[in-house]
């Protein structure tokens, strides 16, 4: 009787546990643009209890006695709120939330162990401080990134980030909106990056992270990776005019199709265009031209499902100067701005399809879907050697291929609790399939006469890969995310030049195992170790003749790292990171040869500090050091050419104080070698650039100078062995792209 008794009791004491248990359901959007906005940090005051928004600006709490409770919303950018509620027995209770753009408070930024794995803060402070005012500011938003142009404004830039020099992205994943950027198999080279068909003004937010260590990005990702992510909608229509030194013009319009009427229905559609023209600074003209369209479309089907349409074309055209080596300047051949074979140039064009299709299911479960298609156009000539090969003709090759390029991404995933831990696990599919026609390799004269095909063929590259990702969060201080991803390749090429050959076939397959840890001690500090294997995939025109061989080398990386805000007003980002690859297998575009670079190690220390100056002025300064080095090279062969090994970014950036605006930057790029034995150095160069804008509600007039000292600098450098036309025997020194002298634009921008 006894025990029946105390069983009765038992069952009494639990009904309210279980019984009685409530929940707040919440959604937080743009007052401009009534667009949700995900990663918002929510917290529940007293209770212990965060969260971040979904994709579609939503969060939930579960497991609530009956009380009143205080919730917390913030987000960079945003007026911070706070919002009472009433949870009442056995109810969920929905809030709705918008929330007001506000200057930026370094003191309101909070370390959240809720968004441990997905820590942006740092992308998010740049963002918002220094907006993108051109082109190649879009790469320069990852602290470390340098690049440098070294054949007119069309082609890719060169990249260089943690001790790579990474040519045009072989070893750096480049997506905008989850659409590729990389081009495997390239003409020019490997893993070819072209960010040109994005328009600055659109840029809304750069997601990026150094290593290889997130479970849905596979190929290239082993120096990091970069989402550049444009805007859902425009807060209002604007026509922007700019005019400058050396023949400059471009022309930026963008324009709110549906204004207030599809904001009341949580749907956004705009317009936008880009012209730019320019001689540039080369003696040589260089005649460039871009154009840019993209039109986007957003909308929500159900409180519970959006769809996002995306459209682009882009088209370009240039001549460029080519790379110059010293001896001809200092001689007087050519002045520093010259050029010797002043026919090279190229042109390229990119038409985009995008479809996103984001839902919540009423059992939490998030799914997303992706299809995207692209055709791309490209046709380069260049003359790197001049008479070395061909001391009558000059060395002048073209490259040139026509590429569909099309897959899918696609992922589901689900937030369970159990008591205080809450588990997040996601499962994805990844599919790629490049196809290109009479991909091209051919000796030229003067850009118009071809003299030899040296490589023709058609290429069909697959690339399917899937994915498991855990994120365990054990409490408010630590959690720990773990993923597996496998990937497989299938690589087709069909040799025109020796049609008996047939369409040749080479597989391979690699698993990618992740592993990263987060300790969140209080909002001020957050310690972090990442580790991770990746990988970049070599060219199918060497894959396939090594008939799938070392084709994927691996990579594994690792970062101990801390986030900490000693002071309110402060904010610092420190790591030190350790890099190992197996093979550096290098596709020579301009050869047509594969070049293996054998096992290399590379290690370092990053640092980003970003500090609050006063209410309006800010100060950001980002140092990266690196030691590459060859494994295995003989003794002091072992220097690995134009691997950075100091870099350093920084400045002073006035939030709009009043009607002004502006910021002063500079970018540091120390000596490096320039080849294995480091007898030849790639020198440093100091540059800083200012920008003043005056603002008014319907205009703003804006005055950019780029190399505000006028510098003479070497943007891009090469080692290279090179015959000019009238000597006698090669010579191996350095071969540069001269940067830019003091370049002032004037811009007008006019909104309604």
């Amino acid at each position: 009787m006894k025990r029946l008794l105390y069983a009765f009791l038992l069952i009494l004491m639990s009904l309210p546990v279980f019984a009685h248990l409530g929940s707040i359901t919440g959604t937080v959007t743009d007052h401009a643009t009534n667009q949700p906005l995900r990663g918002v940090h929510v917290q529940l005051t007293g209770v212990g209890k965060g969260t971040v928004t979904n994709e579609l600006g939503q969060y939930r709490f579960v497991g609530l006695v009956a009380a009143p409770y205080k919730i917390e919303i913030a987000h960079l950018g945003y007026q911070s709120t706070v919002v009472t509620v009433t949870v009442p027995d056995d109810q969920n209770v929905v809030v709705k939330t918008v929330l007001n753009r506000s200057a930026i408070e370094l003191s309101e930024v909070v370390v959240s162990a809720q968004q441990a794995r997905d820590q942006q803060l740092i992308s998010r402070l740049d963002i918002k401080m220094r907006p993108i005012t051109n082109s190649q500011e879009i790469l320069r938003m990852v602290p470390g990134l340098f690049i440098g142009q070294h054949a007119g404004g069309g082609k890719a830039e060169q990249i260089f980030l943690r001790g790579f020099d990474i040519d045009h992205g072989t070893d750096i994943r480049l997506t905008v909106d989850g659409m590729p950027v990389n081009m495997v198999s390239h003409a020019h080279g490997q893993g070819y990056a072209d960010l040109h068909f994005v328009i600055p003004e659109l840029i809304e937010a750069v997601d990026f992270k150094k290593g290889p260590y997130t479970t849905d990005k596979g190929n290239f990702t082993t120096a990091g990776w970069a989402d550049f992510r444009t805007r859902t909608a425009l807060d209002r229509s604007f026509v922007k005019l700019e005019g400058g030194q050396y023949g400059t013009f471009r022309a930026v319009a963008g324009l709110d199709l549906l204004g207030q009427r599809g904001r009341a229905k949580n749907q956004s559609a705009y317009l936008a265009s880009e012209y730019s023209y320019s001689d540039s600074y080369f003696d040589h003209p260089q005649h460039f031209k871009r154009l840019n369209v993209l039109g986007k479309y957003h909308g929500h089907l159900s409180p519970t499902t959006h769809l996002t349409l995306t459209g682009s074309t882009f088209w370009s055209q240039w001549n460029h100067s080519g790379q110059i080596p010293d001896r001809a300047v200092e001689s007087g051949l050519v002045g520093f701005f010259g050029s010797i074979d002043p026919t090279e140039g190229g042109k390229t064009g990119r038409t985009n399809a995008n479809a996103e299709l984001v839902t919540v299911t009423p059992r939490n479960y998030t799914l997303k879907n992706q299809l995207f298609y692209s055709h791309y156009d490209f046709e380069l000539y260049s003359n790197f050697t001049f008479f070395l090969n061909d001391p009558i003709n000059g060395d002048q090759i073209r490259q040139k291929e026509r590429r569909n390029l099309w897959g899918y991404n696609g992922s589901i995933s689900r937030t369970d609790n159990a008591g205080k831990i809450q588990f997040t696990t996601t499962a994805g599919f990844q599919y790629r399939q490049d196809m290109t026609r009479e991909s091209e390799l051919s000796h030229t004269r003067n850009r118009i006469e071809t003299l030899e095909r040296r490589q023709f063929g058609n290429i069909n590259e697959l690339n399917a890969g899937a994915y498991v990702d855990e994120l365990i969060q054990f409490s408010d201080r630590f959690s720990l995310n773990a993923g597996l991803r496998f990937d497989y390749f299938r690589n087709q090429y069909e040799d025109r030049l020796q049609p008996a050959t047939g369409m040749q076939q080479a597989d391979a397959a690699i698993v990618s195992p992740k592993l990263n840890l987060y300790y969140t001690a209080n909002p001020r500090f957050q310690l972090y170790l990442n580790t991770g294997k990746s990988f970049h995939s070599n060219d199918t025109r060497v894959v396939v003749p090594q008939n799938g061989r070392e084709i994927l080398p691996p990579a594994y990386g690792s970062d101990l790292g801390a986030i900490f805000k000693p002071f309110p007003k402060l904010l610092i980002n420190a790591a030190a990171w350790y890099l190992w690859l197996q093979q550096e297998f290098v596709y020579v575009g301009d050869e047509g040869v594969v070049e293996p670079g054998g096992k290399t190690r590379r290690y370092g220390l990053d640092l980003s500090v970003r500090y609050q100056l006063t209410r309006h002025l800010y100060a950001d300064l980002d140092l990266n050091t690196a030691k590459p080095r060859a494994i295995g090279a003989e003794m002091g062969q072992a220097y690995l050419p134009l691997a950075p090994t100091f870099t350093s970014v920084g400045g002073l950036t006035l939030q709009p104080a009043g009607r002004w605006s502006g910021s002063l930057r500079y970018r540091y790029l120390g000596n490096r070698p320039a080849n294995e034995d480091n007898s030849i150095v790639a020198r440093s160069y100091f540059v800083t650039d200012l920008q003043v804008n005056y603002t008014r509600a319907r205009y703003q007039v804006g005055l950019s100078v780029q190399n505000l000292l006028n510098t003479r600098w070497k943007e891009t450098q090469f080692a290279t062995e090179s015959r000019l036309q009238n000597e006698t025997a090669p010579v191996d020194e350095i071969h540069f792209t001269p940067g830019t002298p003091f370049f002032a634009r004037l811009g007008w921008t006019f909104f309604w």
